[in-house]
């Protein structure tokens, strides 16, 4: 969504295609870091963005073994915002549509599911739909369709597998007020746990071992209550989770394609690079992906220029951040989530959360590299079309 805003307000006709009916996924990714809210602030629309619902973190908080520690500062972030927005991915979504649809040129259409390529000479000519229709792209298709990525499944581009221990299970949990902390998370031997806060109730991950999902199921849902109930002991979980029903899985994986493109076609975001739920990072990784492809491409694109010689320099300006990451990640699973998995004692915290707890200056450094990442883009694409009047998309035209 954002690559098509980006693109159509340089002046390139885009179309967005969505594969469901509306944007309503419950259980996704709702961190809205600094670098994102710069680029809102560079296109001059992080006011309207921020007047909508949304609650602000600006330190990270983590409870090993009973203990609080305080590991990270954003408050003293150079940029616009200096603070995480914990908006729902499906408020970001309709955002950032109401924000596109302002500029002409831009299409979306809902209920569009994309199964297949159109190839023609070796290029990457358009896609077709479940519906039976082809749609053509005269220059470029871009695919962001995350980690399920068509790239993927059509083995179109090779991908490198780096490797996650374990697995997410989705779950709400009963909230007694609407006040607290916007995030919490929680370590104790052998178990582990995050909880978001949606308002009304928490939105909870529980980690587990990679592959244990139906094992985990097995042991009821009163184990798992347990175990919640051991991490947060301050809520009241008795009438929680009735029954295995409730319980979505989040299979984490970690990964990057070899090429991020072939002739015709461009992979950004999770399609490009699975990213862990460590941190919250891989929205605003994807993000950063949408603005370096629009500075690239976008001005040769209206003047009618042939894209395919340019793909790879948005490949080679993201990889070394993706891959800076991606190793911070791989190293968090395996330092401390795969040794939580393992069932080793956990006794007290580790060295670096004690010394970022009692030292507040060193806080500044994990605040800056979540907050802001690596090499973070700014916006440099033209300006080629003026914003009509905003009105939303009517709700009824989004809605099977």
């Amino acid at each position: 969504m954002m690559a098509g805003l980006l693109f159509t307000r340089a002046g390139v006709s885009v179309r967005v295609l969505e594969k469901h009916a509306d944007f309503f996924r419950d259980f996704r990714g709702d961190t809205v870091h600094p670098s994102t809210m710069e680029i809102l602030d560079q296109l001059g629309m992080l006011g309207r963005f921020l007047d909508r619902p949304h609650e602000r973190l600006d330190k990270a908080e983590i409870r090993v073994a009973g203990q609080d520690y305080t590991v990270g500062d954003l408050s003293h972030l150079r940029t616009p915002a200096p603070f995480i927005a914990m908006m729902p991915q499906w408020d970001f979504l309709d955002f950032l549509r109401d924000e596109a649809a302002a500029f002409p040129g831009f299409a979306l259409e809902m209920a569009a599911e994309v199964t297949d390529f159109i190839e023609e000479g070796g290029r990457v000519a358009g896609v077709r739909l479940a519906d039976g229709r082809q749609l053509r792209a005269r220059k470029l298709v871009v695919m962001a369709d995350g980690r399920s990525s068509l790239v993927r499944g059509r083995h179109l581009l090779p991908v490198t597998q780096i490797g996650a221990p374990m697995d997410v299970l989705w779950f709400h949990l009963p909230k007694a007020d609407d006040h607290g902390e916007s995030l919490r998370g929680a370590v104790e031997t052998g178990r582990m746990a995050v909880l978001i806060d949606r308002r009304t109730y928490w939105q909870a991950a529980f980690i587990i071992p990679k592959g244990t999902a139906e094992d985990v199921k097995a042991r009821g849902i009163g184990w798992l209550r347990g175990e919640m109930q051991a991490l947060f002991p301050e809520l009241d979980l008795s009438g929680a989770l009735g029954s295995a029903d409730d319980l979505h899985l989040l299979s984490v994986a970690l990964d990057r394609l070899d090429t991020w493109h072939r002739p015709g076609l461009l992979a950004i975001g999770d399609a490009a690079h699975a990213m862990s739920p460590i941190g919250g990072i891989g929205i605003n990784l994807a993000i950063q992906d949408a603005v370096a492809a629009a500075n690239i491409l976008a001005g040769p694109l209206t003047r009618g220029q042939d894209p395919d010689p340019l793909l790879h320099k948005v490949e080679d300006r993201r990889l070394f951040p993706t891959r800076v990451i991606q190793a911070g990640q791989k190293l968090a699973q395996d330092s401390v989530i795969g040794a939580v998995l393992s069932g080793q004692p956990i006794t007290r915290a580790p060295m670096i959360l004690r010394v970022l707890d009692r030292f507040p200056l060193l806080r500044r450094i994990p605040g800056r590299i979540v907050g802001l990442g690596v090499r973070r883009e700014r916006v440099r694409s033209p300006q080629r079309r003026s914003a009509k009047t905003r009105s939303p998309i009517p709700e009824s035209s989004l809605r099977a």
